[in-house]
């Protein structure tokens, strides 16, 4: 009772000294807080750090990740000072190769500053990738059959254009091991495969593939490795030196706190002068710009950057590890709560190695849209296409978990 004691006068008293900071001040609660009260740090994180109302439960963020106060404020102060002219050079980028930002990106991403080029989305890093790879009629491009449309569309644009052959590979679900994983894609790699492109974490199911011993063993084979990382920075730890893949694209919008419109393009030093860039301006062949020259894309508003450097540093700042393992356990206790329901069919894995922050579930058959207009009464916002995947983030709360399950037992009952 003593120690349980202590903790609630730490936390209490950590409570009082962040309330007197000054209105509108930005910075997370003492790291203190969150060893003596977990759930008090985490509810603080949401109430300070987001704008999120306390009516709101979004269990989305696989869709659209949620700026906080800090990074809303660096793009508004960059978007200031470029109007009154109070910056250094062009207020802009699409131009500039953006060095200072690249470099404290990639040492985050575990890559070097000269294989990181920013773009808009993984939507664009993904296009700019299938556009730019030599290819000729009767290449094989392999992928699954669980990619986003970004992940398969560009390549069959290639398909129609070019000629070149797309061929999906089937991923069960749930499967049982990473393993088993990383032999179905492994073993699906034909003697006419030049390509392999798979996402990093499927987007719908949530599963977490085998990327280094996938990438590793293709390239093996001469093939190469793209990976669809918009689910992975942010919600697993990634360092892309130790993936082993040629190219790989990000979204920091989605588990980054960035604005949209910021993305990420990696290209292996080896590849550099082997891909064409899709958009061009001038310096586009200036081959001493490395992957910078895939920047060179025309004006675009710079303020955007300024707000993705502001959320790596937020997240720095809350600890990285922390991050992820809030959001895993979140995860977890949701996967729980949906393995308890028979009225619920799990597509994600029971193994919680194989997923992050995403849980996909269905409804044995049954018509889920009195649910989805419930949920919506109710403001509990998920992603439904056509499986319901929940994807919580640190601005989630239990509560938001046990209110999405309360909807699905009133809708469904509580016996399958």
């Amino acid at each position: 009772m003593a120690h349980l004691n202590r903790r609630r006068l730490l936390a209490s008293s950590l409570l009082g000294a962040a309330s007197a900071l000054p209105a509108g001040a930005a910075v997370p609660p003492a790291p203190e807080l969150r060893a003596a009260d977990p759930e008090l740090y985490w509810k603080r994180i949401r109430q300070e750090m987001f704008y999120l109302p306390g009516w709101r439960s979004y269990l989305n963020n696989g869709s659209l990740g949620l700026v906080t106060r800090p990074v809303l404020t660096a793009v508004e102060d960059y978007l200031r000072k470029a109007a009154a002219l109070q910056i250094t050079g062009y207020p802009r980028w699409g131009y500039e190769t953006l060095d200072e930002e690249r470099e404290e990106m990639a040492r985050f991403l575990g890559c070097k500053k000269d294989e990181l080029a920013f773009t808009h989305c993984a939507t664009e890093s993904m296009s700019m990738i299938a556009a730019g790879i030599d290819l000729k009629a009767g290449d094989e491009v392999l992928i699954t059959n669980e990619e986003h449309p970004s992940g398969r569309e560009p390549w069959l644009r290639r398909a129609q254009r070019d000629g070149v052959v797309v061929r999906e590979v089937p991923i069960p679900l749930p499967p049982d091991s990473a393993a088993q994983l990383a032999d179905l894609v492994i073993s699906a790699i034909g003697p006419r495969t030049r390509v392999l492109s798979f996402s990093g974490i499927l987007t719908n199911p949530g599963v977490i593939m085998p990327v280094r011993e996938i990438c590793t063993a293709a390239r093996a084979k001469g093939v190469i490795t793209v990976v669809d990382g918009a689910h992975m920075n942010g919600q697993i730890p990634v360092k892309l030196s130790d993936l082993n893949c040629d190219y790989y694209a990000g979204s920091p919008h989605k588990w980054i706190f960035a604005p949209a419109g910021c993305g990420l393009l990696y290209i292996r030093e080896e590849n550099l002068d082997r891909l064409w860039p899709t958009i061009v301006s001038g310096n586009w062949d200036n081959r001493e710009l490395k992957a910078a020259r895939f920047m060179q894309v025309g004006t675009n508003n710079r303020a955007i950057f300024a707000g993705l450097m502001a959320a790596l540093r937020f997240l720095e700042s809350l600890g990285p590890e922390a991050v992820y393992e809030r959001i895993h356990h979140l995860a977890r206790m949701a996967y729980r709560m949906a393995a308890e329901r028979p009225s619920l069919e799990l597509y994600s894995p029971a193994d919680h190695s194989l997923y992050g922050s995403l849980v996909t579930i269905g409804f044995r058959g049954k018509d889920h849209a009195p649910l989805l207009r419930k949920l919506n009464e109710r403001r509990i916002w998920v992603y439904q296409n056509p499986r319901l995947r929940i994807a919580c983030h640190i601005h989630t709360r239990p509560e938001d978990l046990e209110a999405f399950f309360e909807t699905v037992d009133e809708v469904f009952g509580t016996t399958g």
